[in-house]
């Protein structure tokens, strides 16, 4: 299924300035074309006014008998006059009287018309042609309209008919159109809108970047947290809403690190303090004469020893941060398998090229010899490939065991559980040894699977970012 809508913070925050920046535009054009077109409807509807006057004046002082054939000179397609004895019947203003009146009154005020004989003014709307055509004249489609109607041919204007009364007693008419304010939309209107979109835009990303890349900081720091308690905090720097939240992380990082130191200072106590009464017991148990009973207290002493020891190893590599370095995981992995084959395990690993990784080696090396140690204690036999592809390492180990139900399969890097529940030190260890290697991969942003191979055994799958 497409996204519709961005998923990142950033994404979304512009989306949402675009879509109010669209609104806002559409809005201001809108109201823009509505406050254009009264505009020129004022001005177009004074000066035809003015025009008028002129032509009032003109008719007046022209002799009665010469009136006809100035009339008819005056009038085109566009500005009809007309000249007749009696006052026309004028058609409704249409919703429109305060248009009327003030043309009117401007009219009275130029000609010093007074009484009851002012001039008849009636604006109405044009003809169903209206369309941002602006004053389009269509020429041969037989005689043009005369007396005082619609202006047909003219459609996308508001009619504008004047009758204005003459000193001997004639009427002096006047049918025209108010032009309208032409297309709302045009390229100088575009040009400017989209430069002034530009703008916003530009200034929009660059707010919304400084605002979200502080999370950012934040999502990286946290991450690092993750890996190394011993990070380096996040400057307090941008917003005060952002420093407060950096020093929020910093503080908990901070309490994060002292409940971790604090828990292996406990351990490291509990085992110096175990270690001394268990010290007495060995000293005492050597005085044992029966030897069979003798063994079997020193076996049970060691094994509460290496249990200690084991899990005070465990809290100290979640707290020990060792440094980073490029090392060769292959030799690594080989010289981990020659060290234990050494000992006589049944260990081997296929041949295979130099891989570079960032890594901790020393920390890396034990989760290598717990994993094997692992196979080999469990599976009879370890057999250890490496490769690299797409930017990750991959170290498998594969044995020939019974393998592990599927049920357990994750509960078995939970610390101190074995599947095999006599914990007898002939069966095994105490149960850490999966647990601190999936600790330290995680610590190296990798992962850690084991499964069941189809033709027997376990595998167990160390990925690594190269």
């Amino acid at each position: 299924m497409t996204r519709v809508f961005p998923a990142s913070l950033f994404g979304q925050t512009l989306l949402a300035l675009l879509v109010g920046l669209v609104i806002s535009h559409a809005a201001g054009s809108w109201i823009y074309s509505l406050d254009r077109e009264q505009a020129v409807r004022a001005v177009g509807g004074f000066a035809a006014a003015q025009r008028m006057a002129n032509l009032v004046r003109l008719v007046q002082d022209t002799p009665p008998e010469a009136r006809p054939r100035i009339v008819t000179a005056l009038s085109d397609p566009t500005f009809r006059v007309a000249l007749s004895a009696q006052a026309p019947a004028m058609t409704s203003a249409d919703g429109n009287a305060d248009v009327a009146d003030a043309i009117a009154g401007f009219l009275a005020d130029q000609l010093s018309i007074g009484g009851a004989q002012r001039p008849l003014v009636s604006a109405s709307p044009g003809g169903p042609m209206s369309a941002f055509g602006g004053l389009r004249p269509m020429m041969g489609r037989g005689p043009m309209m005369h007396g005082f109607g619609s202006f047909g041919p003219f459609g996308g204007f508001r009619d504008l008919q004047v009758a204005v009364p003459l000193t001997d007693g004639q009427w002096l008419s006047f049918t025209t159109a108010l032009p309208q304010g032409g297309p709302a939309v045009s390229r100088q209107f575009l040009l400017s809108m989209a430069l002034m979109a530009i703008m916003l835009l530009a200034v929009s990303v660059w707010v919304v970047r400084r605002v979200t890349a502080p999370l950012a900081s934040l999502s990286a720091a946290a991450e690092k947290l993750g890996n190394d308690l011993n990070a380096l905090p996040m400057p307090e720097a941008g917003t005060v809403e952002m420093q407060q939240a950096s020093r929020a992380f910093n503080n908990m990082q901070a309490r994060l690190r002292a409940l971790v130191e604090n828990r292996t200072r406990i351990l490291a106590a509990i085992s110096h303090d175990l270690r001394t009464p268990l010290t007495l017991l060995r000293l005492r148990t050597e005085t044992v004469e029966d030897v069979p009973e003798r063994d079997r207290m020193l076996a049970t002493i060691a094994e509460m020893d290496a249990m200690i020891a084991a899990t005070l190893e465990y809290a100290r590599d979640e707290s020990i941060a060792e440094p980073r370095r490029r090392t060769d995981v292959t030799a690594l992995l080989a010289s981990v398998v020659d060290d234990m084959a050494d000992l006589g395990l049944p260990v081997v690993m296929e041949p295979a090229q130099p891989i570079i990784c960032d890594c901790q080696p020393a920390a890396l090396k034990r989760a290598l010899i717990n994993l094997i140690d692992n196979a080999v204690k469990y599976g009879k036999r370890a057999r250890t490939t490496i490769s690299s592809a797409n930017h990750l390492v991959e170290i498998t180990i594969d044995d020939d065991g019974p393998g592990i139900p599927e049920a357990e399969l994750e509960r078995v890097f939970q610390p101190f559980y074995r599947v095999e529940s006599s914990r007898s030190r002939e069966t095994g260890g105490i149960g850490l040894g999966l647990a601190i290697a999936l600790s330290t991969i995680q610590a190296h942003r990798g992962q850690l699977t084991i499964s069941n191979r189809a033709e027997g055994g376990l595998r167990a799958c160390v990925s690594l970012e190269g």
